[in-house]
């Protein structure tokens, strides 16, 4: 612990990220809805009202950085610990050495706990006791859900604050600072930074203030000494190299780009849904992920408004698994735009959510005897099979008999809208008397379609 207190305090090999971190709110860049001006948080600093708390936000955005800032504002004891080290004993440790400092000295301490949802459930359920009693007053940090991660009973005693990913602004004004500053920063090297190295730098970033300056240190030693002082868009592309984006399978993070592909197609936006499925790709998803959850799509929200799209869809999956990338990525692109521009129609979804509501409420219905497979004599004497109407024998193949239970006979799942190829069904639907005036009226097709 003596040497990660030193470290945050003193040394100067320290990376110029940790160098230039905020010593006050007053310094601190970006979460404004945090601790921006009136907001809960500063006023409880300002008023020195603590209380356990847990931040969620993306790498970067200023986590550390805060908690720092309300220990120093406060005059309270500062112990970080990361939970992939830390564990009960420590914890146990920190909080009779807490429950002493408040004791005869009045010292409060925060217990600052980095990726907390590394923690399982026991080491959380450790946690409540002190918390509860405010031994400790604990500040969390996670880049995961908190309301998957962290277990209810503790989540509930904490106030989370979510910070956003800062934005291209905040990033360039902590890199101008960062090149300026001539006690933590890079200023007595006196480089100068392109406008469009600098854009470069707060894109390629995305948002993480550590990234950026992890990127603008090594930029500027090399500037000074082999550059002539500049550097240019050329030599921050050579350092970064193919930076990842910031996206992690099994996190948060997948399931949200999944989510906007899915509902950008779903609204029929091409540009959107390319880039979703970009974002995805170029960050390193399997791309049979993506072509399974396209395939669902094609079923899901298009159906038989375009029965090609499943078609579509199931090819571009055989794609990616016979050439993979970087080749079926376009494939991927041929079925995303296909989807997005074809009609929609969830009819077929609601078809079934109705179907296994339906059994889930009448159970196994028995099969009506005229439908029963009659193999035997015996079966055909108690008469299964028996009544039953071969189709190709009527005209348009089309017999007025019943094929449901008796229990529920003339149910109706299926109602095609009035789109796409479906309108086609639904006429065919009327013709044959599946559909009654009332519901014929319910949806006229879309002049567009």
């Amino acid at each position: 612990m003596d040497m990660f207190e030193n470290i945050l305090v003193t040394g100067p090999d320290r990376p110029l990220a940790d160098r230039m971190r905020p010593r006050n709110l007053d310094d601190f860049v970006g979460q404004e809805g945090i601790v921006g001006p009136g907001k809960i948080l500063r006023n409880a600093i300002r008023d020195d009202r603590l209380f356990s708390m847990l931040f969620w936000g993306p790498p970067g955005t200023g986590k550390t950085t805060l908690a720092t800032i309300i220990a120093e504002a406060t005059g309270s004891k500062f112990v970080p610990f990361s939970a992939v080290t830390a564990g009960v004993k420590e914890i146990k440790e920190i909080a009779a050495r807490a429950r002493d400092d408040l004791k005869y000295g009045g010292t409060r301490t925060i217990l600052f706990l980095d990726e907390i949802h590394r923690f399982n459930k026991s080491q959380q359920d450790y946690l409540l006791p002190h918390v509860e009693r405010g031994t400790l007053i604990l500040i969390g940090a996670t880049t995961e859900n908190p309301s998957f991660e962290v277990n209810s009973a503790l989540l509930s005693r904490l106030r989370v604050f979510i910070l956003e990913s800062l934005s291209d602004e905040h990033i360039r004004a902590i890199i101008r600072r960062g090149l300026t500053d001539t006690e933590q920063g890079l200023g007595n090297l006196q480089v100068k930074l392109n406008e469009d190295a600098e854009h470069f730098i707060a894109v390629i970033s995305g948002g993480d203030a550590r990234a950026a300056l992890n990127l603008l240190e090594p930029a500027a030693l090399e500037a000074q000494k082999h550059h002539d002082g500049v550097i240019s868009i050329d030599l921050v592309r050579e350092l970064a190299q193919k930076r990842s984006l910031l996206y992690d399978k099994t996190g948060e993070e997948h399931y949200n780009l999944i989510s906007a592909l899915h509902k950008s197609l779903r609204d029929s936006d091409p540009d959107a849904g390319l880039y979703w499925m970009g974002r995805m790709i170029e960050a390193g998803e399997d791309p049979l992920y993506v072509a399974r959850r396209l395939v669902r799509f094609a079923s899901e929200d298009v159906g038989l408004a375009s029965p090609r799209a499943l078609e579509q869809a199931v090819a571009a999956y055989q794609a990616c698994q016979y050439i993979g990338l970087p080749e079926c990525a376009l494939a991927l692109a041929q079925v995303v735009v296909f989807l997005a521009t074809s009609p929609k129609s969830n009819a077929l979804e609601a078809a079934y959510i109705a179907v296994k509501e339906e059994i889930a409420a009448t159970g196994h219905l028995p099969v009506p005897l005229h439908l029963r497979n009659a193999p035997t004599r015996f079966m055909k004497k108690i008469g299964y099979g028996k009544g039953y109407k071969y189709a190709h024998d009527f005209p348009d193949a089309k017999v007025d008999q019943e094929y449901l239970p008796e229990e529920i006979r003339e149910t109706r799942f299926y109602h095609p809208t009035g789109r796409g190829y479906e309108q086609t069904i639904k006429e065919w639907m009327e013709k044959s008397g599946y559909l009654d005036s009332e519901e014929n009226e319910s949806e006229k097709p879309d002049s567009s379609d």
